[in-house]
């Protein structure tokens, strides 16, 4: 028998998080890729746990604790069983009896708040519970997805991956906001080599990150892409434009992603690619790297059970904003360039911004 290739042979991993972390590169059209993950956080779950043992801060047998909505909680768990740690997760109410199985069988613990149609307040609840576990076992690790920068280092592999796959493009990158991490860590690195390249925010209505919580959205369970309560990692000076939707024009992203790739992805990656689409077309001469966090599996009943519901992307389009002040839904987006939060009233007697006008419908 001829003898294998070895450059051509699948690398054999030693543990499943080598094998889930990287994406999966899709060209969905000349200037639009997806970066497909089964579950992103796993990069920061790894980097941050990584560093943590490195450091000597937790050592096996130790017991990590966090709050989160489904992905990262996984991704925690995995790296855990891999480093040989505890794992102590305290769920949000829309984390899935699917992903609340694995996590037992991985031998984590699993504090799930009761069912709540207030995601902010399942927020500040799940928040108040870890407090509550520090205080009562002191020797446990917050990991504090939402606030360590440690968060941030898994990423600059993915970043090399990017680039190694689309060198000399200029880049854009669109990415639903969340804890702030994987946007940063992603588009430091990719910076240092293009400090053009544009990063997009994809946000919920309804989320302080980025002055959208006066509105609410009956309908929002857009987890891991808004926030209820202020996040340090979220770093508002690194992003370019911001984009606000609600759930049925995210549902809509969500569900044109299936038809017409046939990828089977979560809420956020349909959010992001329907921003990706619109900027895409705005920006033809970029490469738009849509970042996909997860698969579609935890909104089958509530948004693939309801495809003939989801409006037609051909028909939607954002309205462009120069101010907050004149933030509404369905979708609003306003060049951010780079600034800090909370962004400066304007003067007084001025106009908040030129009256809101609604683009071309998005065609990608």
């Amino acid at each position: 028998m001829p003898s294998r290739d070895p450059s051509t042979s699948p690398p054999l991993h030693s543990h499943v998080t080598d094998a889930l972390k990287a994406p999966s590169l899709i060209r969905l059209s000349d200037n639009l890729v997806l970066a497909r993950f089964e579950t992103l956080k796993i990069y920061a779950a790894l980097g941050a746990v990584r560093s943590l043992v490195e450091a000597g801060t937790v050592r096996p047998g130790d017991t990590l604790v966090d709050s989160s909505s489904g992905i990262y909680a996984l991704a925690l768990a995995m790296v855990c069983h891999r480093y040989g740690l505890r794992c102590h997760i305290v769920a949000s109410t829309t984390v899935t009896p699917t992903i609340r199985s694995q996590l037992e069988i991985l031998g984590a613990t699993v504090d799930q708040m009761p069912a709540e149609q207030d995601l902010r307040l399942d927020q500040h609840r799940r928040v108040a519970r870890v407090q509550e576990l520090l205080r009562r076992n002191p020797g446990m690790h917050w990991m504090r997805q939402y606030h360590d920068p440690v968060h941030r280092l898994g990423y600059a592999e993915m970043a090399a991956l990017v680039r190694a796959a689309l060198p000399g493009a200029p880049l854009a990158v669109v990415a639903s906001v969340g804890t702030g991490a994987s946007s940063a860590g992603l588009i430091g690195p990719i910076r240092q080599d293009d400090p053009s390249a544009r990063l997009v925010g994809v946000q919920p209505f309804g989320s302080v990150s980025f002055g959208s919580d006066r509105f609410q959205d009956p309908e929002a369970i857009i987890a891991g892409i808004g926030s209820a309560i202020p996040f340090d990692n979220v770093r508002h000076e690194l992003y370019d434009q911001v984009h606000w939707l609600t759930f049925r024009y995210a549902m809509a992203g969500t569900v044109a992603l299936m038809r017409r790739h046939a990828v089977f992805a979560g809420l956020s990656t349909g959010a992001a690619y329907l921003v990706g689409c619109w900027e895409a077309g705005r920006h033809p001469e970029r490469v738009h790297l849509v970042v996909g966090a997860d698969t579609g599996h935890r909104y089958v009943e509530k948004v693939f059970a309801r495809h003939r519901d989801a409006p037609d992307p051909a028909g939607l389009a954002p309205v462009e904003i120069a101010s907050l002040h004149t933030l509404s839904p369905p979708w609003s987006s306003m060049s951010w360039q780079r600034r800090g939060f909370p962004l400066p009233d304007p003067p007084t007697g001025q106009p908040a911004g030129p009256p809101p006008t609604a683009g071309a419908p998005v065609t990608g």
